[in-house]
Parts: C-alpha cells; sequence; structure tokens
C-alpha cells in the first residue's frame, strides 16, 4: 500500500492535484482513495453547523477552533484526526490499494504517517503570488505556517496553473514507478 500526504497552505491546490495525482494513479493500474485528515471536522460542520457543504466556502474559522482549541487543546485528543484517519484507511484498505491525502498541514502528520505506514511519499504544493483571502487570525494559525519548517518533503510542486499541477501529477506517478530515492522539486 502506498500513501501520497499532500501539504500546503490554504488555497494551494491541494485537493485539486489530489484529483489529478488519482487519475493518473488509474491509469498506471492503481486502485486510488482520495482521503481528509479532517474529514471529522467537515462532518461536524456539515451535520451539526449548517455548512453546505460546498469546498469553496470551507468553514475555516469553525475547522481551525474544533480542531485546535476543542479536540486537542481542551479535550487533549492530540491524535484524534490521525486516529480517525488510520481507522478508515485500516478499513478500505480492504478496497484501494494507494491512498491520496490532501490536507496535511502539520509536521506531525507528515511524520506520524510516514511512521505507520512504509511506503509514504510526501509532497508540499505552493503557489506563490496568490492572495488566499483568510483573516489575519486564520493566517496566523500554526496550520498555516508550520509547514514552511519541515524539511521532509519528497516533493515540492509549484502550482503555476492546472495544465501544470496535472503534469506535475503524471511526474510524480512516473517518478514513483522508478523511484530512485531524490527528492524532486517540480516547477
Amino acid at each position: 500500500m502506498k500513501i501520497f500526504v499532500i501539504g500546503g497552505k490554504a488555497k494551494c491546490g491541494k485537493n485539486t492535484f489530489g484529483e489529478f495525482l488519482r487519475e493518473e494513479l488509474k491509469d498506471y493500474g492503481y486502485k486510488p482513495c482520495v482521503m481528509h485528515i479532517t474529514g471529522p471536522l467537515y462532518e461536524y460542520a456539515r451535520n451539526y453547523f449548517d455548512w453546505n457543504g460546498n469546498y469553496d466556502e470551507k468553514p475555516r474559522e469553525f475547522l481551525q477552533k474544533m480542531g485546535f482549541e476543542i479536540i486537542r487543546n481542551k479535550l487533549g485528543k492530540k491524535h484524534f484526526l490521525l486516529d480517525r484517519l488510520y481507522e478508515d484507511i485500516n478499513i478500505l484498505s480492504n478496497f484501494f490499494d494507494t491512498f491520496i491525502i490532501t490536507d496535511a498541514r502539520l509536521i506531525e502528520e507528515f511524520e506520524d504517517i510516514k511512521k505507520n505506514y512504509g511506503d509514504v511519499v510526501n509532497i508540499k504544493l505552493e503557489r506563490d503570488n496568490y492572495d488566499p483571502e483568510l483573516t489575519d487570525e486564520e493566517a496566523k494559525h500554526i496550520t498555516e505556517h508550520e509547514i514552511d519548517t519541515y524539511e521532509g518533503f519528497d516533493y515540492i510542486i509549484k502550482n503555476r496553473s492546472l495544465k501544470d499541477l496535472k503534469r506535475s501529477a503524471l511526474e510524480v506517478v512516473r517518478d514513483e514507478e522508478n523511484y530512485e530515492g531524490s527528492a524532486v522539486t517540480i516547477s
């Protein structure tokens, strides 16, 4: 089982790249599944707080507050989201052979997934000169800046256009098919 962990700041194209990667993997004969570490938070937002499910209108403030202030800090459940992710992977691995996680933000997430599963590829997406339209408080949150200090990426991909993202997804799949063990920046 192979796991691709995609991280990056708000609106850098993580979900879009994950879908492109899924399509390329399918073309290579894999059975890929796209997942989100924050899936339970979105379920709470949708089921209990009237979020309409439109990912273009993410309830970012709610996600940050629920994930950090309440679940991690107040309740002391530091690994809640990762534990839920691992449960889902273990169940779904009966149907899929490759997992694409499109919302890693913290060093701990990249490291813990790599520790728990053998074949993990860490990917960082960057989108220069793009305004994600976050409030000052949202932009200062640890989930928006900790990724800048992580050095364990196998790929760093520059998001300049949809065409580039699609090409980069193909390059990652081809490279992983012929893996030689070096970090790659795709621009």
